[in-house]
């Protein structure tokens, strides 16, 4: 075996243990193994940006330069002088022509997380928050799907948005101790709780009555997804119905639970995320 194919084979088994145990890996798990292998890389890319945003031990000014790194890395691999370790994931981006505005926009949003604790953003910067750290990922993979192109960019859109306020909502707490509260302040205001620090906003015993209104807008989305995919071959959009399927089993949960306090985190059982899979595969 030549060492380049060496390489390659180890970058996709780094990508997919940094997934393993996943409802992504699961789904992934189900495609054909040039688009298993390109999904595991995207993966690993959006895993590597992620960790640079949330490594509070670093200073921020060294954050944004590890980010601007990766933006020219991404950059050498479109003008095809890749370092070694992304000479797989530049093979992807070939094979299935996907737009470096789009692995851009993810470094975006990780940068919007490196720049400042997000507090509270305003509709607007949700929304480009939300576009940035999980849309731009869905346009990337939708290609990879080989969905049409006008179908796939709208299943990004909606889906997208479903899976990272599904994020939101379920990681409240969590967010809240490293100073993060991604909740409009618009809905804040509504309810009447100050948009002052994490632990005030997330400690408030109205919070229930925001959470309530975002989650229907991520089942509005869920819909919007449901509908997409329904028209679209079934063969393409297999992973994405598993991902919708097993974060709304997320939703559902933290529903259920309530978000009164106190919150425990809830977790989807192996079993019921096999069962999602094998469901989709009839």
């Amino acid at each position: 075996m030549a060492v380049s194919n060496i390489i390659a084979d180890e970058a996709t088994a780094d990508a997919a243990k940094a997934s393993s145990g996943s409802s992504f890996y699961l789904a992934m798990r189900i495609l054909p193994a040039a688009q298993r292998d390109a999904m595991y890389q995207i993966y690993a890319f959006c895993r590597a940006v992620d960790d640079i945003a949330d490594e509070g031990a670093l200073p921020r000014r060294e954050r944004a330069v590890a980010l601007d790194r990766w933006r020219a890395d991404i950059d050498d691999c479109y003008a095809g002088k890749p370092k070694q370790s992304l000479e797989p994931l530049t093979r992807h981006i070939q094979a299935f022509h996907l737009s470096r505005d789009d692995f851009h926009a993810v470094i975006d949003g990780m940068a919007m997380d490196a720049a400042g604790d997000i507090v509270a953003p305003d509709e607007a910067t949700l929304d480009l928050y939300c576009d940035r750290v999980a849309s731009a990922v869905g346009r990337l993979s939708v290609r990879i799907f080989g969905m049409q192109e006008d179908a796939g960019r709208r299943l990004a859109h909606h889906l997208g948005r479903a899976l990272q306020l599904t994020n939101i909502l379920r990681d409240i707490d969590e967010d809240a101790a490293i100073g993060r509260v991604y909740l409009p302040r618009e809905l804040l205001a509504r309810e009447g709780i100050p948009a002052t620090d994490p632990a005030t906003i997330v400690g408030d015993a109205r919070l229930p009555r925001v959470c309530a209104v975002l989650a229907e807008r991520a089942k509005g989305h869920y819909a919007q997804s449901d509908a997409i995919m329904a028209n679209s071959p079934r063969a393409e959009v297999r992973a994405p119905r598993i991902m919708s399927s097993a974060y709304r089993a997320v939703l559902d949960a933290n529903l259920k639970r309530g978000f009164d306090l106190p919150r425990e985190r809830v977790r989807t059982p192996r079993a019921r995320l096999l069962w999602i899979v094998a469901r989709n595969l009839i």
